[in-house]
């Protein structure tokens, strides 16, 4: 006996249906689909063949899934939204194989946004109404706009704790803000009438004896850098010039940090995913590293940062 629920106006030709799934009116599921458990598919939602969506997925009305799309475990898919699995499309011309879209566990896709092919929307992403997505979106970030732009980041979970510092005095020694080690520090500041001059020494505001430094600046507003955690090396990051925000990560906490003036600093140690966003146009970001460069010291892929924090 059939262990999910079919509306009697609903043609679902697969047998690959999870126990408490839901499925409407006027949906049509060709033979080769997967569909988890406790899904909701609402009315006039179409799915080809080679589509797998996970469990606890929502997908509202009138949205088409298309050969090469996965759905992992709960995503929400909101009404009309678009997904194309061509980028050269021509009538009766068709690709060896469809490029693979896959909307990773927790990502929300909006109200009538459209996501290209072969894009990677991360875990726990939030992509707004309307929105078109031309690029792979990171894990928890929000996106807006045409083309989608990072405007913030989220919460995973409830479980998860996400706090937002605001500039201000911090305790001699860094102030914790939750996440692994990391830290921001208030660095001595002198102004009179020849200007100002802030300063840091080790011990007494630098952690560690810097090998390396690096400054990012002319970065469009909308662009993102960072992205990665490193194995081994400790970093020391201020905003010399403007204002940057600074998004840390420990694979359980998570906190945000406004850089806006030359006097205040955060650490990052070894084993924190950072990413650096919302630059300002004058924004000159300045580096400080414990070790020279190592490529691979680098991790740059959000799952494997979380393996290795598991191992």
């Amino acid at each position: 006996m059939e262990n999910f629920f079919k509306h009697s106006n609903a043609l679902v030709e697969t047998e690959n249906i999870g126990r408490d799934t839901r499925i409407w009116a006027f949906a049509h599921i060709l033979p080769g689909a997967v569909i988890g458990e406790d899904c909701n598919l609402c009315d006039y939602t179409f799915i080809e063949n080679d589509v797998v969506v996970g469990n606890r997925v929502t997908i509202k009305s009138g949205v088409q899934l298309w050969d090469g799309i996965t759905l992992e475990d709960d995503v929400f898919v909101g009404p009309n939204a678009t997904f194309t699995n061509d980028r050269f499309p021509r009538s009766k011309q068709y690709p060896d194989a469809f490029p693979r879209t896959v909307i990773r566990t927790g990502a929300s896709i909006g109200a009538n946004a459209t996501i290209l092919p072969g894009l990677n929307i991360g875990q726990c992403a939030m992509v707004g109404a309307g929105t078109v997505v031309t690029k792979d979106v990171p894990p928890y970030a929000i996106v807006v706009g045409n083309p989608a732009r990072i405007i913030g980041y989220v919460r995973s979970n409830q479980d998860r704790s996400s706090r937002h510092f605001a500039a201000g005095p911090a305790p001699v020694g860094g102030m914790d803000l939750g996440v692994k080690g990391v830290a921001v520090h208030e660095l001595p500041l002198v102004a009179d009438l020849r200007g100002s001059l802030s300063f840091a020494e080790m011990g007494q505001g630098l952690p560690f004896v810097p090998q390396r430094y690096f400054l990012v600046f002319d970065v469009p507003s909308r662009e993102v850098r960072g992205e990665h955690a490193h194995r081994t090396c400790h970093q020391f990051l201020v905003c010399i010039n403007g204002s940057c925000s600074v998004v840390v990560d420990d694979g359980q906490n998570r906190a945000e940090v406004l850089l806006d003036r030359p006097n205040l600093g955060i650490h990052i140690p070894p084993m924190v995913w950072a990413t650096e966003y919302k630059y300002s146009a004058d924004a000159v970001l300045l580096v400080l590293a414990s070790d020279v460069y190592k490529a691979e010291d680098y991790i740059r892929d959000y799952d494997l940062f979380l393996k290795e924090l598991g191992q």
